[in-house]
């Protein structure tokens, strides 16, 4: 079987990173875009750069390329389309919404042009990239398409209105192109992660990949985060499934691919975000006083 090839669309950090180097892993060549490199920054204003998710890829056991696309920019995606032979796994990661969104305000308080900005900046992206980089895989009549979203199902629990409708809008998007792409032999669906260890997460805590676990005493719902890894590991899992045609328009997460897969994350454990949030967060038991490890 030839290595795959994959293009990971947002692979600067957090999920898409995760996902490039799982690839990575299980020897893919992976296309790493985004807007930020060394030599230019986005207005995520992050030091993480598309170089060194590339060069995290090749270290895994796979080839990085770094190609700066910028996906609300149409040539951008052409002139990324046009670098492709094949395309095997295509995973829509495009976001870089987070410092903007204002999930503290009533919608009605919030800057409109700020929220526009997000709704346009999540899903435009996202169908930008989509009617660039689906022709490749149309044509071949075959290939994966992931879209990463926050969430499994359309339950509104009181985000910022702009953010609900970027995620819910996601799946719906993964939903309606499963329909039409299923009888040409792509698979689409979407797929959320848990709570997500990011890089500006860990940040913000004031805490490391090594040394997370301190960071539960702040929010001890952070005992169920995961490494931007596990995420990336069910991808691996998906884009090795010679059946992955039977997850076709479902909106999947990392916990229920887990439990499908048995895959891990990078420390041993398996987190189970979808029970501890039914089961602990849900309910207001104390997460506290809650035996993390029957979910992990």
């Amino acid at each position: 079987m030839p290595e795959l090839v994959a293009v990971v669309a947002g692979a600067t950090r957090g999920c898409g990173r995760g996902i490039a180097v799982e690839l990575g892993a299980i020897g893919a060549t992976v296309y790493v875009t985004g807007r930020t490199t060394r030599d230019s920054a986005s207005p995520m204003g992050r030091p993480e750069t598309i170089e060194d998710t590339a060069d995290l890829v090749t270290e895994a056991g796979g080839k990085g390329i770094p190609v700066r696309c910028d996906f609300t920019v149409k040539s951008d995606v052409d002139a990324l389309r046009a670098r492709l032979d094949r395309l095997d796994v295509l995973v829509d990661d495009v976001w870089g919404g987070d410092p903007f969104v204002e999930h503290e305000k009533p919608f009605w308080e919030a800057d409109l042009d700020t929220a526009v900005q997000v709704v346009r900046n999540g899903l435009e992206s996202h169908l930008t990239a989509l009617h660039g980089l689906l022709p490749v895989l149309v044509r071949q009549g075959s290939g994966l398409v992931v879209e990463v979203t926050d969430g499994d199902d359309d339950t509104y629990h009181g985000v910022s209105v702009p953010y609900y409708l970027v995620k819910s809008g996601i799946r719906r998007i993964a939903h309606a192109m499963a329909t039409r792409l299923t009888p040409l032999g792509v698979t689409t669906l979407a797929l959320t992660p848990g709570y997500i260890r990011s890089e500006a997460m860990l940040e913000g805590r004031g805490v490391t990949e090594e040394t997370w676990r301190d960071a539960i005493v702040q929010d001890p719902h952070f005992a169920m985060a995961e490494s931007p890894r596990y995420v990336g590991r069910a991808v691996a899992a998906l884009a090795q499934d010679p059946h992955v045609r039977r997850w076709a328009g479902r909106s999947l997460s990392s916990w229920e691919l887990m439990r499908e897969y048995g895959f891990k994350d990078l420390d041993g454990t398996q987190p189970d975000w979808g029970r501890w949030f039914d089961e602990i967060y849900l309910t207001g038991e104390d997460a506290a006083t809650a035996d993390a490890g029957r979910y992990r």
